[in-house]
């Protein structure tokens, strides 16, 4: 999918680099939106990430340019960075879309919102489909991080596990089994109190 791109950033940096821009920025946010919490520290990490990204391949060579492997190349360099930041600061919970007039508000989302459907999707998963997003922000946001990172990866960027392995670095059998356990905690956190929007529209 990234070839083109890979091939036109490999001849011509700079001439290429808006349309990776283009094409990644918003999934960057996000990653680091779903992962820490706030608009304002997912739009620094995106954009310091594209730089990051920038530096790097202005030292590569041509062969090493066409070869990356574009996607989680990129997801690495943000989750790096959003580790550094969660070190720093407590999660806040905000919607998984962000909120009218921050920057990325008018931007096209490309692969953004938050699906949990899988294979053997039943009552909870398409309930997801219809439910607040403030909720479920919510309640992605209280993973604990072992289960956090690979179920962003995966329900909202859309990775594959092979592409999970390389981000994470962690087998993909871990991996699966980390999604997998994700989604249950999500479940029972979500059976919980499944009325809590429907309270929260009605107050």
């Amino acid at each position: 999918m990234d070839g083109p791109l890979l091939a036109a950033l490999a001849i011509d940096l700079d001439a290429a680099f808006e349309g990776l821009v283009l094409a990644h920025q918003d999934r960057l946010y996000s990653i680091a939106l779903r992962l820490l919490g706030d608009p304002r520290d997912a739009e620094e990490i995106a954009q310091d990430a594209l730089v990051r990204a920038y530096r790097a391949l202005a030292s590569y060579d041509t062969a090493r340019i066409r070869d990356l492997r574009l996607r989680p190349w990129l997801a690495t360099i943000a989750i790096n960075l959003c580790r550094n930041r969660a070190r720093r600061r407590t999660p806040v919970l905000v919607p998984l879309e962000p909120p009218a007039g921050s920057p990325s508000a008018d931007r096209p989302h490309t692969g953004a919102a938050m699906s949990l459907a899988d294979p053997a999707a039943g009552p909870l998963e398409s309930a997801v489909r219809h439910d607040s997003a403030r909720r479920w922000a919510g309640l992605v946001a209280s993973l604990p991080p072992l289960y956090r990172t690979p179920i962003v990866l995966r329900h909202v960027d859309g990775l594959s596990y092979d592409e999970m392995s390389s981000v994470l670095g962690r087998p993909e059998g871990t991996l699966k089994a980390q999604v997998h356990r994700g989604l249950a905690l999500l479940r029972a956190a979500y059976q919980k109190n499944p009325d809590v929007d429907r309270q929260e529209m009605t107050a």
